[in-house]
């Protein structure tokens, strides 16, 4: 690359010598004055040196891009997450000025975090004025400490599936409650209250939405989100949503929810893996009209910056208990499907998502057996011993897979046993257990999704924000 760069701007030298040496003959041979051809050629030799710093601040913007294309190839390679990555959060420029002298709420849990330059994390404010030190793990900062800090005026704080914490069960009930370490009020979005009352509301003069999503449908913080924006749009509060990258953001694929198996876990008729970032898929909600009777929110998405869906995105903290790295996060849409059969999918061992067993299958050399442990206290086949596959050590997978569900029926003896009732709700179809069922393969199954995947991928372009 130097010495394509000594080429260019040699050349670019080359070039301008007959111009300055133009400049001078028309000089000699013309009517102007000594004042005036002085002036005449200073400016040509000027205009000359400026062209050539052009062609060299070229050249070095071109090495720039050509280093930082070398740096996410070599991420790539590795799969771990681009240090470019600046998350809406961390984007605090962006809106901060619109949460200064507001009254704000926040819908948050231990994933709505900051990372804070420097060596010591200290913290800045947005004047660059030393504000405190975080001495937690990696330099991140809760966005609600964060926010107090910075002197937002912070209301109280709305929490999901698992509470704000993250450390309850999946489906576990989580009550209202007060921030030991802040004295906010904790409000629970989940169980009987998944969308904020007007009371809930009232006072708040905007609502602020940080929660890491994982790109698939049954990840229930997507659907916190619509009953949220829901509740902005009814109550005339602004929701702001500080986006995040989805870890499987090139993902796309799986069967399109139909609508009478709405729940939950499956709102909208989107396919499992939907490969938006959740400030996209808010904008999808709003733009759809998904919410009841057909209400728009005022919403506005901070972006992440220098992000794109192909980008590795390796999250500093596991977004909900049972998905503790990056594997998991990963197999996570594809092994969830077993929550809708007889066969674990690891809760209540330390490779959650990461392992599939049961007593039911054959042994062909690996087992665990689930206990109750952080995250899952009455495990599914808890004490018992399955047998199954271990998948923590697998290449990343770039589809939603369904080789393991298929191989777990076919390897089960007793295969009326299999399937639960639940297992239809996560794939927001019947047609998928009927095709199992009938022993159609996999790449058959792939098909029928084309025309549901192909439609979706139309509306999905109406509202990314990032390539």
């Amino acid at each position: 690359m130097a010495v394509m760069a000594i080429f260019i701007i040699g050349a670019d030298m080359l070039l301008l010598l007959p111009l300055a040496v133009m400049s001078l003959f028309a000089i000699k041979y013309s009517n102007f004055n000594g004042m005036n051809s002085n002036l005449v050629f200073k400016n040509t030799v000027l205009f000359s040196v400026l062209l050539m710093l052009a062609c060299g601040t070229s050249v070095k913007k071109q090495e720039a891009r050509d280093k930082m294309q070398e740096v996410q190839a070599q991420h790539a390679d590795s799969g771990t997450q681009a240090p470019e990555i600046v998350t809406g959060a961390e984007n605090t420029a962006a809106y901060m000025p619109l949460l200064k002298g507001k009254k704000v709420g926040i819908v948050t849990n231990q994933t709505g975090i900051i990372k804070i330059a420097g060596e010591t994390g200290g913290i800045k404010n947005d004047k660059g004025e030393y504000i405190g030190e975080y001495e937690g793990a990696e330099h991140y900062i809760s966005v609600v400490d964060y926010f107090l800090l910075q002197k937002i005026n912070l209301q109280k704080i709305f929490a999901p599936e698992h509470g704000f914490r993250g450390t309850a069960d999946a489906g576990e009930h989580v009550v209202d409650g007060k921030d030991t370490k802040t004295g906010l009020p904790i409000i629970s979005l989940y169980g009987d209250n998944k969308k904020p009352k007007p009371e809930q509301l009232a006072g708040l003069d905007v609502l602020v939405f940080d929660l890491q999503d994982v790109g698939a449908r049954f990840y229930t913080y997507i659907s916190s989100l619509h009953y949220v924006m829901e509740a902005c749009a009814e109550n005339n509060i602004p929701l702001i949503i500080l986006d995040r990258p989805n870890p499987n953001g090139s993902i796309v694929d799986g069967p399109i929810l139909e609508k009478e198996f709405s729940s939950f876990i499956g709102m909208h008729p989107i396919p499992t893996l939907h490969g938006m970032t959740i400030g996209e898929y808010g904008q999808m909600i709003n733009g759809e009209k998904w919410m009841k009777n057909g209400v728009q929110c005022n919403l506005k998405v901070i972006p992440c910056l220098n992000y794109k869906h192909d980008m590795p995105y390796s999250l500093p903290v596991r977004p909900s208990p049972n998905l503790p790295n990056d594997q998991a996060i990963n197999l996570y849409a594809s092994l969830c499907f077993f929550e809708g059969t007889n066969v674990s999918l690891g809760r209540g061992t330390n490779k959650q998502f990461q392992v599939y067993g049961s007593p039911d299958l054959p042994n062909t050399g690996f087992s665990f057996t689930p206990m109750p442990n952080e995250g899952a206290k009455e495990p599914p086949l808890k004490g018992k011993l399955c047998y199954g596959e271990d998948l923590s050590q697998i290449p990343r997978v770039k589809r939603l897979e369904l080789k393991w569900l298929i191989k777990a029926y076919n390897e089960t003896a007793d295969k009326s046993k299999f399937f639960i009732s639940f297992f239809t709700k996560l794939a927001g179809t019947k047609k998928l257990q009927q095709q199992i069922e009938a022993g159609i393969p996999e790449a058959e199954i792939r098909k029928s999704w084309k025309k549901g995947l192909s439609d979706f991928m139309v509306m999905r372009k109406k509202y990314l924000i990032y390539e």
